[in-house]
C-alpha cells in the first residue's frame, strides 16, 4: 500500500547570533516523499544482525512520517554507505548563462564534499562525484519560466525542469549508472541566497520523472552561493550539498520555523552555513557509519555506567541511548574539536532528545542546554551561539522530571573519554 505523501514549504528566518549584528541564515529546504518499494539501494544499515541487547534503542520508524529519524530508514533513499555515484549537472538559462566555466561550479563543491562525507563516515562512505557533460547544460526557458520559488512541489515546474535537463543530457548521460544527481545551477539564476534560499531535495520522491529507466527520486538542486560576506566562502560555501546530500540518504531537516534554535550547530542537517560541523551520532548510527557494538543501550531500570569516547575518533563507544517509548529516547555522546567539528568551543557530553514520530522540520531532535540562557561561548558567523556550550562537564547532570530518568557526566580521564552515568528510576 502506498503510503501518503507530505510536503512541507520552508521559510528563511533570520535570528541573531552572537555579536548583535550577526545573523544566520537558515538552512536549505528540503522536499520529499517516499517509495512504497525498495530501490536497487537501500539507506542506512542493511542488517540488524548484532542487535542483541540494544533492540530496545533502535527507536522504530514512524509510518507517515516524512524522513523519520527511527530505524531502518524507509526504502527507497539512496545507500549511505560503500561507493555512491553522484552525477553532476551543471545548468544555466537563456536570461542567466553561466558566467565561468562548468567545472568552476563543480570544484566549489569538490573535493570538500568528499572529504566531509569521508571524515563523517570514518570512510565507510565512499563518494565519487561524475560530471560527464564539462559544459553548461542551457536550458529552453528562462528562469522565471519554471516557476521556481522557496519550498516549490516537485511539479510542474521541476517536473518541466527535470525534463528540459534529461533531453539535454541523455544523449552524454547513463542516469541509471548513479546513485543520486546533484543539479547545480548557474550561480546567478534566482535570487541570492541571502535574500532566498531555493536550495533543495527531493528525496525518496515517489513519483519522480525517469530517464534510462530510473526515477530520479533522490535529487538535490543547489542555487546561488552560501557566500555571508566573511571571506570564508572557499572553505564553508560547499556545505551546502553535504546538507541536501542528507536528505538524499534519508535525514530529515534540523532546523524549525525558529531557525536553529531546537540542534543549532551540533548537525549539519541544522545548520549548514558558516563554520563546519559534523553529523550526531545518532545519525551516524542510523546511516550505518557505526557499528551496533559502538552503541551503549541504557534500557533497564537502575544505574549504568556509559564509557564514551569522542565521536570524531575511529572505533570505541561513541552513543549511549535511553529509550523513552518505542519512538522516542535520549542519546548521549561526546563532541570535540576535531574531524569535521570546527566550530566547537566547549567539547563535553552533548545530551539530545530523537523523536521518530515528528515530521522534518517540525523538531525532531532537540538539544539540552547544559548552560541555558548563556548566549554561547562562540562568535562565529551563522552559528547558533545559545546552544555553543551546550555540551554537560563532569559534575553536571541532565533530568528528565516527567520520567525521572537521570543523565550524569561523572568524570572524564586522560584519554579525553568520558564516564556517564544513567539512573532509571
Amino acid at each position: 500500500m502506498q503510503q501518503p505523501r507530505h510536503r512541507i514549504r520552508k521559510h528563511r528566518h533570520p535570528v541573531i547570533l552572537g555579536a548583535a549584528t550577526t545573523l544566520v541564515i537558515a538552512a536549505m529546504a528540503s522536499a520529499s516523499g517516499t517509495l512504497p518499494l525498495p530501490s536497487r539501494a537501500s539507506a542506512g544499515p542493511v542488517s540488524s544482525t548484532g542487535t542483541a541487547g540494544i533492540g530496545p534503542c533502535r527507536i522504530s520508524a514512524s509510518m507517515g512520517v516524512q524522513m523519520s529519524e527511527g530505524m531502518p530508514t524507509q526504502p527507497g533513499y539512496a545507500r549511505s554507505t560503500g561507493q555512491i555515484h553522484a552525477l553532476n549537472l551543471m545548468v544555466d538559462f537563456p536570461d542567466a548563462p553561466g558566467t565561468e566555466p562548468a567545472m568552476d561550479r563543480l570544484a566549489e563543491f569538490f573535493p570538500q564534499t568528499t572529504d566531509w562525507f569521508r571524515t563523517s563516515s570514518y570512510g565507510r562512505l565512499t563518494y565519487v562525484p561524475e560530471a560527464p557533460v564539462k559544459s553548461w547544460l542551457r536550458m529552453p526557458l528562462p528562469f522565471p519560466g519554471y516557476g521556481i520559488e522557496r519550498g516549490s512541489p516537485y511539479e510542474p515546474g521541476y517536473r518541466h525542469l527535470v525534463q528540459d535537463i534529461v533531453a539535454a543530457a541523455d544523449p552524454k548521460v547513463d542516469f541509471s549508472a548513479y546513485d543520486l544527481v546533484n543539479i547545480l545551477v548557474s550561480p546567478n539564476a534566482g535570487p541570492s541566497a541571502l535574500d532566498t534560499v531555493l536550495s533543495v531535495t527531493f528525496s525518496g520522491n515517489d513519483d519522480a520523472p525517469y530517464a534510462d529507466g530510473v526515477p530520479l527520486s533522490n535529487t538535490s538542486f543547489v542555487y546561488s552561493r552560501q557566500d555571508d560576506g566573511s571571506g570564508s566562502y572557499s572553505q564553508t560555501g560547499y556545505r551546502v550539498l553535504p546538507h541536501e546530500n542528507g536528505h538524499v540518504f534519508g535525514l530529515p531537516d534540523l532546523y524549525t520555523m525558529e531557525g536553529g534554535g531546537s540542534v543549532g550547530h551540533w548537525d549539519i542537517m541544522s545548520e549548514d552555513w558558516g563554520a563546519n560541523n559534523d553529523l550526531l551520532g545518532w545519525h551516524k548510527w542510523k546511516l550505518g557509519w557505526l557499528d551496533n557494538d559502538q552503541i551503549s543501550c541504557a534500557s533497564r531500570t537502575g544505574t549504568s555506567d556509559h564509557v564514551l569516547e569522542p565521536l570524531a575518533g575511529r572505533g570505541g563507544t561513541k552513543l549511549a541511548f535511553v529509550p523513552l517509548s518505542a519512538e522516542s529516547g535520549y542519546a548521549v555522546e561526546v563532541r570535540t574539536q576535531t574531524g569535521n567539528d570546527q566550530a566547537v568551543c566547549r567539547p563535553g557530553v552533548l545530551i539530545y532528545k530523537v523523536s521518530s514520530d515528528v515530521d522534518t522540520g517540525q523538531g525532531p531532535i532537540s538539544v539540552a542546554d547544559s548552560t541555558r540562557d548563556s548566549s554561547g561561548c562562540t562568535r562565529l558567523p551563522n552559528v547558533h551561539a545559545e546552544l555553543s556550550d551546550a555540551p554537560f562537564q563532569p559534575g553536571q547532570t541532565f533530568t528528565d522530571r516527567a520520567t525521572g530518568i537521570r543523565i550524569s557526566v561523572v568524570d572524564k580521564d586522560s584519554k579525553g573519554d568520558y564516564r556517564v552515568r544513567v539512573t532509571r528510576p
